[in-house]
C-alpha cells in the first residue's frame, strides 16, 4: 500500500497535498482498495465553502457509497470533470489522475489536525 510522505492523511481517508496557495484533495489508496470499483464520484460546484470536517460529496462503488469529508475547510476552485467519464481513476490513480477537487484553504493552521503519512499508516494498520 502507497503512503507518500508529501500528502497529509485525514481520519475520514481523504489525503491533500499543498500546491502552492492551492490544495489538491483525494481519497486514498487504502480508501478505494476498501471500497472496490468505483463506480461515480458527486462533486461539490466551484465557489462553495466548506469547513474542516464537512461532507463535501461522495464516493458509489458497486456495493457502497461513501461521504467524502474536507481535511482543512476551503473553497472549491477545481473539480476534477475526467472523474464524470473516468471513475476508475480514483482506483487506478488515487494520487494521481483520481484526484477529485482543488480548493483554496481557509486556515492553514488546520493542517496540524490531520496526519502524516506514518499517522495515517498506524490508523489504517498497514
Amino acid at each position: 500500500m502507497n503512503f507518500p510522505n508529501e500528502l497529509k492523511y485525514s481520519k475520514e481517508h481523504t489525503w491533500l497535498k499543498i500546491e502552492g496557495d492551492f490544495a489538491i484533495i483525494g481519497i486514498t489508496e487504502f480508501a478505494q482498495s476498501e471500497l472496490g470499483e468505483i463506480v461515480y464520484v458527486d462533486m461539490p460546484n466551484v465557489g462553495l465553502k466548506f469547513k474542516q470536517d464537512e461532507v463535501f460529496g461522495s464516493i458509489e462503488a458497486l456495493k457502497t457509497v461513501s461521504d467524502l469529508f474536507m481535511p482543512i475547510g476551503g473553497e472549491i476552485m477545481e473539480v476534477n470533470k475526467q472523474l464524470l467519464k473516468n471513475p476508475t481513476w480514483v482506483n487506478n490513480d488515487s494520487y494521481g489522475e483520481g484526484w477529485i477537487i482543488k480548493i483554496k484553504p481557509v486556515d492553514h493552521s488546520e493542517l496540524n489536525n490531520i496526519n502524516s503519512s506514518d499517522e495515517y499508516k498506524e490508523l489504517t494498520g498497514q
